[in-house]
């Protein structure tokens, strides 16, 4: 794998595609993921793979860009990685069988459309939530200094939050197109004068604080069904 150093020193790079490229590895795939923490919607994951050259100028943490700026750049990067797939778990997946293995549903739907396949995953974070068959590598603030999982979050974020757009026009008191589904003061609202919509997770703690719909709270996954991220 051919890589060159980004004209910023603060930049992603390519330390970690290059370890994993002089290990064995033929095609690594950085992956990362948004949408853990939302009450409502898909947690979606994208895994994308680069040709080693230098990045769009300005690439980052989706996080520290603008939403102007992260879709001006999400469109560069769809032309420039070599591939890139989405993948997600749905709200009833998530209460079905827990984060952590939400999250392994997404990510391992993602990577299977990636021609070819990986030999080596970059992840975000300091948790294997992946596993086997997986040759995984985790990397904590993987966003800020890796330039395959940097792309990873800001393509996932502009897809879900597009994803969450879309619903805002079915339900337009949640506030989904600003709050893409996390707690604001608007889906709050929202949530205690008409409930959770078919997109609510719904086996989260919220509905306990919403004495006229926490009936409709589903338990949480047995124990032993899901790991802890922490």
């Amino acid at each position: 794998m051919s890589a060159h150093s980004t004209t910023d020193a603060d930049a992603p790079g390519y330390a970690l595609e290059r370890e994993l490229a002089a290990d064995g590895a033929t095609l690594v795939a950085g992956v990362d993921e948004v949408g853990r923490g939302a009450w409502a919607g898909p947690v979606v994951v994208c895994a994308t793979v680069t040709d080693g050259t230098e990045p769009p100028p300005g690439l980052t943490d989706s996080k520290k860009l603008t939403p102007a700026r992260r879709e001006a750049m999400s469109e560069l990067l769809r032309d420039w990685v070599r591939d890139h797939a989405f993948g997600r778990a749905e709200p009833e997946e998530i209460d079905e069988v827990g984060m952590t293995a939400a999250l392994r549903l997404a990510a391992s739907r993602a990577l299977a459309h990636l021609r070819p396949g990986p030999d080596a995953v970059i992840l975000d974070g300091k948790h294997d939530y992946l596993g086997r068959p997986w040759r995984v590598r985790t990397q904590v603030k993987g966003d800020l200094s890796c330039v395959s999982v940097a792309a990873a979050s800001i393509l996932a974020k502009v897809h879900r939050d597009a994803y969450m757009v879309g619903l805002d026009a079915e339900y337009p008191a949640y506030g989904f197109a600003t709050g893409v589904g996390y707690p604001t003061p608007a889906h709050r609202a929202a949530l205690a004068e008409f409930g959770p919509t078919p997109h609510h997770r719904m086996s989260w703690a919220y509905l306990d604080d919403l004495p006229q719909w926490k009936h409709l709270r589903k338990p949480p996954p047995a124990a032993g069904r899901q790991t802890s991220l922490l």
